[in-house]
């Protein structure tokens, strides 16, 4: 075919006549000669342009296909644009019908209404509002279901699947145990150094067991804990649903009579309320043991005495606020992902979308969350 196309290629010739400029095009207008191609389109036009009548004769074009038609329409449209009429002569058969299916058809963008600056704020902003209220109602629709589900299974136990929940609850919490000490341990070693740091000044270095006893039990652990399992696990649950979603396995559940709330939704959701209290618990423990080191290497404070100030500073409800938090979290960051996985659509990119929403919806939800339950337990001096 390159042969071929190097020894025939596309080519045109000008004759005047009474009745217009002809142009005879002969060659092979292929895709194989494109460069020779889209040069030979373009002097049609150039030649063409001074007449206002053309005839483009075809009786020695050897070879044509898509491309050659569409070009050739191209440059047809172009000059009806300008005013020159076109006609054609000794198409084939073969040739007519091709360029009958090779149209071309110019897309003009339409014109962008110009408003002020205010309005298109007002206008995001108005839009942004009535979004977040959408997937508000959205949520508490899904909590209804899910909940509806639940109590559905309560009264008939062998519905749910509970090596579906033993599997999540290995994925969900186990496997993050790594990743979830690492990261408390790393930062009860960070808050005690900075109160050492700070507090030294005063001379009273010793409450820094206190600040980390009670920040970490309180709101560092379950907070940094849900939002790392809002981007690791959070993010999981999501892509796994809307590739099932994508691929139509959902739609087969349906088909076959199950329950996708049951089968798919209720094991994931229960696995993430039931992982991140023990999770929140190996948090507290980690960065406990970090602020412990971090406070003998830096400040001197032993481990006995570190104990000792620690159990002076906390009480038993300080553990137990951090792990009540924990279910509450673990439940708005399971029906988030889940939701947002059961809404992909049928491309990559709304996967993409999706799991990109869902994790940043989760962490939302869960620093507000957190916000809420501070209120609530300095309100009830808890």
């Amino acid at each position: 075919m390159t042969v071929a196309a190097i020894e025939r290629p596309p080519n045109l010739t000008r004759q005047s006549s009474p009745e217009g400029a002809r142009l005879s095009l002969s060659g092979d207008w292929t895709l194989v000669a494109s460069h020779r191609l889209e040069a030979a389109a373009a002097r049609i036009v150039e030649e063409a342009s001074r007449d206002r009548m053309i005839i483009f004769d075809l009786a020695q074009v050897s070879r044509l296909d898509t491309a050659g038609a569409w070009l050739i329409n191209r440059a047809r449209h172009e000059l009806a644009r300008r005013g020159v009429a076109v006609a054609l002569e000794h198409v084939r058969p073969e040739y007519s019908t091709l360029l009958e299916e090779a149209h071309y058809r110019a897309f003009e963008a339409p014109a962008r209404p110009r408003f002020k600056l205010v309005f298109v704020l007002l206008s995001d902003l108005g839009e942004s509002t009535v979004g977040a209220l959408r997937e508000f109602y959205r949520g508490v629709s899904f909590l209804g279901e899910f909940v509806a589900s639940m109590i559905y299974v309560a009264q008939h136990p062998k519905r749910f699947r509970f090596t579906a929940l033993v599997a999540q609850i290995e994925l969900i919490c186990f496997r993050s145990v790594p990743i979830i000490v690492l990261i408390n341990v790393l930062v009860g070693g960070i808050v005690a150094q900075q109160g050492i740091f700070q507090l030294l000044k005063f001379g009273a270095s010793s409450y820094t067991v206190s600040l980390i006893g009670i920040l970490v039990l309180r709101e560092l652990g379950v907070l940094l804990t849900s939002i790392m399992i809002a981007g690791r696990s959070g993010s999981a649950i999501t892509a796994c649903l809307g590739s099932m979603k994508m691929r139509e396995e959902v739609d087969a559940l349906l088909v076959m009579g199950l329950s996708p709330m049951e089968v798919l939704i209720a094991p994931r959701v229960l696995g993430l309320v039931i992982a991140l209290p023990i999770l929140t618990f190996v948090a507290d423990m980690a960065a406990l043991f970090g602020g412990m080191i971090v406070s003998w290497w830096y400040g001197g404070i032993s481990p006995v005495a570190f104990a000792s100030l620690l159990k002076e500073a906390i009480a038993l409800h300080t553990f137990l606020v951090g792990i009540i938090k924990a279910p509450f979290m673990a439940l708005v960051i399971g029906l988030i992902a889940s939701m947002d996985g059961l809404e992909t659509k049928g491309s990559a990119e709304s996967l993409g979308q999706q799991v990109t929403s869902s994790v940043v919806k989760s962490i939302f939800m869960v620093i507000v969350m957190d916000g809420l339950f501070a209120v609530f337990f300095a309100s009830i001096d808890y």
